[in-house]
């Protein structure tokens, strides 16, 4: 196993630009819910080697999931944090793994995602995309990489990611779609998953407009 886990990182660093993969190495990012885009964007961080992820949600994974998050059946009833870190190790062994179990509210989330300079949004809900990018842009440094407006099977050309302000970066919709009652469908959702992995390594290697 020590092998090919060296075999592999070694094989990840001969294909990027010399001073990419050191970059990406070093880096850290916190995934914020594990759904359909929290998932896929760790999924896609731990492939590129990004050095240290955390993943943090409280639920467990249902079979109602399967249709857009990168969970298969032999993962129901497990915590999805317990659940994708699984996947990750055997995707990327040497991409060190933290997870964390627990609801996050506007009192624990500074404690939370600290040390962590940049954050992933993924919750579901609006009110609780809202709570934490205010309570991390209000109390810390973290450069957070939000989502909004991914719903239905409009043109995936719509989803842009866009700085809103000097930490914050959100990817999505520019308007609403006309498509949004169809509900979450996995390829647009992966495509804003996409997104936000994308920006989250660009700020890793200090491109901060998206």
């Amino acid at each position: 196993m020590e092998d090919k886990r060296d075999g592999m990182e070694a094989a990840m660093w001969a294909r990027n630009v010399p001073g990419v993969q050191e970059q990406l190495k070093s880096g850290k990012v916190a995934v914020a819910g594990l759904g359909g885009l929290g998932s896929h964007i760790a999924v896609m961080l731990a492939r590129i080697g990004v050095g240290k992820l955390l993943l943090v949600d409280f639920d467990r994974v249902e079979l109602s999931n399967l249709n857009r998050q990168h969970y298969d059946l032999s993962h129901i009833g497990l915590p999805k944090a317990v659940a994708l870190k699984i996947q990750l190790e055997a995707i990327s062994p040497f991409v060190e793994i933290e997870t964390n179990v627990v609801k996050v509210t506007q009192s624990n989330a500074l404690e939370i995602f600290r040390g962590y300079p940049v954050v992933c949004e993924a919750f579901d809900a609006a009110e609780n995309k809202a709570m934490l990018v205010n309570a991390l842009l209000e109390g810390g440094e973290a450069r957070i990489v939000a989502a909004s407006g991914m719903a239905g099977v409009g043109s995936a050309n719509a989803i842009q990611t866009r700085q809103v302000m000097k930490n914050l970066y959100i990817c999505g919709d520019s308007a609403p779609s006309p498509y949004e009652h169809i509900g979450f469908m996995a390829p647009r959702v992966m495509v804003c998953a996409g997104h936000q992995a994308n920006m989250a390594a660009r700020l890793l290697m200090d491109m901060e407009s998206p």
